[in-house]
């Protein structure tokens, strides 16, 4: 399954001590809002758009093979600035990674609507983290990150609007 992602490449992080960026950017990794969790949902999502539409269960797992790319990209990077890429918000805390913020909706207008929101929030965390980036290197990542994002929002808004437009209840 292809990615649903924008058609540039992406910037690689040096290997170098930069905890301070590995620790802001971890939040984007596994956090409640990040991008394990907004993968976990789409695929979750997924399962019920099967039952309506074929092609837009499709797109949500595009979405989440993409996120998943972030999760490596982001892992990846955090291991190479000297972190450690746990599956936790906190990367020095003792809170393990927990499921509760994903959208657990069943209609589409309503799983599309937490999916619009996610992506937003998304957007507005990444672009909160350019502020405090200091490595260009990351910052750079993360602008490239955040038009992957800017697609997928697009994209989930004009699956809405169709949904909008219909009555369906998949439960």
């Amino acid at each position: 399954m292809k990615p649903l992602i924008v058609d540039l490449p992406y910037p690689t992080v040096c290997k170098t001590d930069d905890l301070h960026s590995a620790n802001i950017i971890s939040f984007a990794y596994a956090s409640l809002k990040g991008e394990l969790t907004a993968t976990l949902q789409y695929i979750f999502h997924h399962y019920y758009f099967e039952q309506i539409d074929e092609k837009d269960a499709e797109t949500l797992m595009c979405i989440a093979v993409a996120e998943m790319s972030h999760i490596e990209m982001l892992g990846t990077t955090i291991l190479a600035l000297g972190g450690n890429p746990v599956y936790t918000q906190y990367p020095n805390g003792k809170v393990c990674y927990d499921t509760s913020t994903i959208s657990r909706a069943t209609t589409p207008q309503k799983m599309l609507m937490d999916d619009v929101m996610g992506e937003m929030d998304a957007i507005a965390t990444y672009q909160k983290m350019l502020f405090a980036l200091k490595n260009e290197e990351v910052s750079a990542l993360i602008q490239r990150i955040i038009l992957d994002e800017q697609l997928h929002l697009a994209t989930l808004k004009e699956m809405l609007e169709k949904y909008s437009k219909m009555s369906c209840d998949i439960r």
